[in-house]
């Protein structure tokens, strides 16, 4: 069994040990003894090395509409991993105690020890079709995430990214061959959010989601509506339009209500009118397939076929009461559905 600490992928070493990390768009320059901002890569005697390598902090079988992806696979099972760590800093993180585990507890690292092969396994087991890297980052536990991948693309089973999009250019390339999906968190339309709340940058997304359709990686977005931060109609029309326009109008986007959390307690939960509301400017934008998160029994948790209209597959939350896309297509009027397996 290989050890949670090896060598980290793309990393360039420097003068007096200091290394370089070319992994997310941060690119940290790390010092000696210094860990970079995702607390889990560190640079030892001028190595930088992945403290998380296999060390899995959460690992379940969901729905693979729980990612949310609701173009892969419907009604199919994923087999989702996380490890500790991420390299944002969101004061509305959904899933602080493992994300920020490492930033917040003086850089604490937790978790049990699996190769790549007991995570394949596990996925064979559990009669999943694909292997989710979720919960946190999969960027900041790259090494495991591509190791497992590759296995199990071998074995047939798709491999998603739940993820911020943060990747640099080469850490997609080096992955994109085992990469079915992706489900991307675009946050907001303004730097300035991304800044303030995720210590970040709107623009390296925007270039990911665009690098990823390139490469053939199938894509859904997802964007957790704040009141009064990230919810004003002018951006998320510009959103929709640089969706529609820059990736395609076959791009899912999901639109999920906020409940305060980690940092941000002080605001209120999104009213439903706001999450319908942005609904309506996706599909004017020429959006195909728009959903609601968050907002059980709304039609928005349902697809339609873009051309007639008809109802294709009926959702309750995480699971289907009805599929009727046949071979891909609407089985009303014929029109392809965009997606993996549908």
């Amino acid at each position: 069994m290989r050890e949670s600490v090896m060598e980290a992928y793309l990393y360039e070493p420097f003068k007096n040990k200091t290394v370089k990390c070319n992994l997310c768009n941060h690119r940290c320059i790390i010092k000696a003894g210094k860990r970079g901002r995702c607390q889990v890569r560190e640079n030892k005697n001028g190595v930088l090395q992945t403290m998380v390598y296999g060390r899995i902090i959460a690992g379940h079988i969901d729905p693979i509409e729980k990612k949310p992806l609701f173009h892969l696979i419907p009604g199919s099972l994923s087999y989702s991993i996380a490890t500790v760590g991420c390299n944002f800093k969101c004061r509305f993180c959904q899933n602080a105690d493992i994300a920020q585990m490492p930033a917040d507890r003086n850089g604490l690292i937790m978790g049990n020890i699996a190769t790549p092969e007991d995570i394949v396994d596990g996925a064979i087991r559990g009669n999943c079709q694909s292997i989710a890297y979720t919960y946190t980052e999969p960027t900041v536990y790259f090494e495991f995430a591509y190791d497992t991948a590759k296995i199990a693309h071998e074995k047939g089973i798709k491999n998603v990214f739940v993820t911020n999009g943060y990747m640099t250019p080469e850490a997609l390339h080096m992955v994109a061959p085992y990469m079915d999906a992706a489900n991307v968190d675009l946050k907001a339309y303004t730097d300035k959010f991304y800044k303030d709340y995720c210590e970040a940058s709107l623009e390296p997304v925007k270039e990911t989601l665009k690098l990823m359709k390139n490469l053939g990686i199938f894509v859904e977005i997802t964007t957790l509506l704040i009141p009064g931060l990230n919810d004003d109609p002018t951006q998320l029309k510009e959103l929709a339009a640089f969706i529609a326009d820059s990736l395609g109008p076959e791009v899912p986007w999901h639109i999920s209500r906020f409940h305060p959390a980690y940092r941000l307690t002080d605001q209120p939960p999104t009213p439903v009118e706001t999450i319908i509301n942005a609904r309506n400017i996706g599909i004017r934008s020429g959006l195909r397939y728009v959903y609601v998160g968050n907002v059980p029994g709304e039609n928005g948790e349902n697809t339609f076929c873009y051309n007639c209209g008809n109802l294709l597959i009926n959702r309750w939350g995480f699971s289907i009461r009805k599929n009727v896309i046949e071979n891909s297509r609407c089985n009303h009027c014929g029109a392809r559905i965009d997606g993996v397996g549908m």
